[in-house]
């Protein structure tokens, strides 16, 4: 019998990307920068550091390999919201906007925390106005799709359930009409998991 779906967001849901990429930004300089503003929704906002532009800028990019984002922390209870989805009866997958060829190493990430999470789906990042992802979600079909960046939820249907996570008010993309269209919003996966079950 196939188990209900649930699709996740990665970054900002499941992992902490604004401390990792604090790690990149020691790596590439030398120094950890300092907090700038800890309720900023962009990392290089969150962060002391300075804006980069071409040569610098393919410099910093080379440290977001594999290894990279095979070693992002998560985020604090967010294992354990998924075991409770999973322990009600819940298949998890990850579909997030990073490129197709580090798609294994953002499994290995995951599984290395415990998430109970088998399949990653890698869209990449386009420019439209279509999520990256609505392609992805339409196949899946889950009952229900969670993320922190609303343009994201552009294209998907009105049939899946739409949960966005409202983290970093500082900056956050995360404001406007389109809020109108989403089913649900909450402050983390935990909160997002306590609501979807007590629905159940």
């Amino acid at each position: 019998m196939t188990k209900p779906l649930i699709a996740l967001d990665c970054d900002g849901v499941l992992l902490d990307l604004n401390l990792a990429y604090a790690k990149a930004w020691e790596r590439y300089s030398g120094a950890y920068p300092a907090e700038l503003d800890p309720h900023a929704y962009w990392h290089h906002e969150r962060w002391d550091v300075q804006r980069l532009k071409g040569e610098q800028m393919e410099h910093f990019r080379q440290f977001f390999d594999a290894d990279f984002w095979s070693c992002i922390p998560q985020i604090a209870g967010a294992v354990q919201a998924c075991e409770r989805l999973h322990d009600s009866g819940h298949e998890l997958v990850c579909v997030t906007a990073l490129e197709e060829k580090f798609a294994d190493a953002r499994l290995v990430n995951l599984r290395a925390h415990g998430f109970p999470i088998d399949r990653v789906f890698a869209t990449g990042h386009q420019a439209g106005t279509v999520s990256p992802k609505a392609e992805v979600i339409h196949q899946l079909k889950p009952l229900a799709f969670v993320d922190d960046y609303l343009p994201y939820m552009d294209g998907i249907r009105a049939d899946i359930h739409t949960a966005l996570i409202l983290r970093g008010p500082n900056g956050s993309p995360n404001v406007g009409p389109g809020l109108d269209a989403v089913k649900s919003t909450h402050t983390d996966l935990s909160a997002f998991a306590d609501w979807w079950l007590s629905k159940a």
